[in-house]
Formats: structure tokens, C-alpha cells, sequence
């Protein structure tokens, strides 16, 4: 609705998790490569974890277009809820294994077979989990037993758990201590700094052909203060803003607009700090407590 007003190619801020056009703070670069160790080392268990929208289904997305499928086998598991079946029979269908029993012990003898098919091809089969954090005690255990599926000494299946922080809670449980030890590699994704937050929101404009000066200083440190530095909650308060421009028929997106789009959300996470109706004075007081940024002396 609003690209052509600004000059734009596509959406700037897409709510759905794009590869292509990622941006890479330091946090998500380091995460990143944690992925990549995980992928093509001779690891256990990777695993990376982060808030709600932190980013991480889009590095996984931007790892899979990456990927040698000569050499790799991956399977992607977008949720391993036990609502919906055990993670053994996830695992199969992500590696649309036939199988012509479900019982547990059919299906773990044709997921066997599969990895050592895939071995004497010379490739190495990864699994990765999105949403782990669903996964019930049951499943931890079973993927415990998966990582002891060994030939000559190399690991035949590879697992990558990506969650929220309350993943890493259940690695604390009792009787979780040797899954515990499997994991070879781990990090927690946090959410942007200020800074970051500011560098985000110019580069996804740039993505798409904008000006790099379409969101004022003010305006961006405002959707910093407002998201918190969450990728998701950028995207949303942006796109807000941008359609609120738009209406106006303002070439830049202000302090002020981005004040009123807050005042309408009421769900997504934007509202902080208890604030419901936010003011000039207090954003500015917020603001310049996180950053040392003074907005009067920016509007």
C-alpha cells in the first residue's frame, strides 16, 4: 500500500521470517556461526536459544539456503509439540522416511537403516528443531538415545535445538544431565541494543530501495525504547508507522507517529514499562535514562 508512496520495492518490515534479507547484529552474526559450527562439524547437539521474535527461525532459514545438499541431509522439524505425535515420528516425516509401521521400534529400526543409507553415500543427515521448547521430557530422553546411533566412530545424526529460554530450563531437570553433556555447542540470542536497533531499522529500508532517513533519530530510538530491541516487535511498530505516514501523507516517519501508532496497539508486545498512553515527556525521560539521548535536542 505504502511502497510506491515511498519509493520502495516490497515491505521493509514483513512480519514473516526472511532468509534473504537478514540482518546480522553481532549477536545474531555469533549465533549464526554457532548454526554453522553445528551443521558442518561432528557435533551432538547445537543449541540456540532467544525471546519470541528474537530472529532465530530467520537464521535458520537464511543456514538452509546456504546449505551443500550434496554433501547434507536435512531434515526441519518447525514444532516437536507432543500434542501432535513423538519426536521419533517427527524426525521420519521430516526425512519422508516410509515406513509401514508407526510402532516406535518400526519406526527407529527404518530411521537406522536411513541414517546408514545416507552414511554410505557419503552424507552426514542433520535434524533441526524449531521451537524445541515444546518438546516434552520424553522426547529429550529419546533424543538422548538418537545421539548414540554411531558407525566407525561417526555420528550419524546431527541435531540442532533452536528455542526459547525456557529450553534451557529443561537441560536443568532432573535426570537431564547426560543430554545435557551431548550439547556441543550453545548460545542466547539477546535482543538488540539501542544501536542495533537503529542500524535494523536503516538497513531493512535500504533492502527494499528506501531512504535511509525515511525514520528520524527520534523515531528510531522511540521504536527501540517501544520493542525492547526485538526483531518481531520492530517489524510490527515500523510497519505501523509507515502505513500511519503514508495516511498523512508525511515523506518521514517522526517522533509523533510513532507515539500514535503505540497509543493503538493494545497486544504484540509493544506496550512497556506499565505505559498505556504514552507521552512526550515520558518517552523522553525513558529514552534518554537507555541511550543518554536527549530528544529535545533531536525535534
Amino acid at each position: 500500500m505504502y511502497t510506491q508512496f515511498f519509493g520502495m520495492r516490497e515491505k521493509p518490515f514483513s512480519l514473516i521470517p526472511d532468509g534473504d534479507s537478514i540482518y546480522f547484529s553481532p549477536g545474531h552474526l555469533a549465533a549464526f556461526s554457532m548454526l554453522e559450527f553445528g551443521l558442518l562439524e561432528q557435533v551432538g547437539i547445537t543449541l540456540i536459544t532467544g525471546e519470541v521474535g528474537a530472529g532465530k527461525t530467520t537464521l535458520i532459514r537464511h543456514l538452509l539456503s546456504r546449505i551443500d545438499y550434496d554433501q547434507l541431509t536435512v531434515g526441519l522439524i518447525g514444532t516437536a509439540h507432543s500434542s501432535y505425535g513423538t519426536l521419533l515420528k517427527w524426525i521420519v516425516n521430516a526425512f519422508a522416511i516410509d515406513t509401514e509401521s508407526q510402532d516406535e521400534g518400526a519406526m527407529l529400526q527404518a530411521l537406522q537403516a536411513f541414517l546408514i543409507e545416507q552414511y554410505g553415500n557419503g552424507k552426514r543427515t542433520v535434524v533441526i528443531v524449531d521451537e524445541a521448547q515444546n518438546m516434552s521430557s520424553e522426547d529429550l530422553e529419546s533424543l538422548r538415545l538418537l545421539t548414540n546411533i554411531n558407525a566407525d566412530k561417526n555420528q550419524l545424526l546431527q541435531i540442532i535445538l533452536v528455542g526459547q529460554p525456557e529450553l534451557l530450563e529443561k537441560f536443568h531437570e532432573t535426570g537431564m544431565s547426560q543430554l545435557a553433556q551431548r550439547v556441543s555447542a550453545e548460545y542466547n540470542l539477546v535482543p538488540l541494543d539501542v544501536f542495533e536497533t537503529m542500524s535494523y531499522v536503516r538497513y531493512r529500508i535500504d533492502s527494499v530501495g528506501g531512504s535511509e532517513d525515511l525514520f528520524d533519530t527520534a523515531a528510531c530510538l522511540a521504536v527501540y525504547y517501544f520493542s525492547g530491541g526485538i526483531p518481531r516487535i520492530i517489524n510490527t511498530l515500523c510497519d505501523g508507522a509507515l502505513v500511519f505516514a503514508y495516511g498523512q501523507h508525511k515523506e518521514a516517519v517522526t517522533l509523533d507517529i510513532v507515539l500514535d501508532v503505540v497509543r493503538t496497539k493494545r497486544i504484540g508486545g509493544i506496550h512497556r514499562a506499565g505505559i498505556d498512553l504514552p507521552d512526550r515527556e515520558t518517552v523522553r525521560a525513558n529514552i534518554k535514562e537507555i541511550s543518554g539521548v536527549d530528544l529535545l535536542e533531536l525535534v
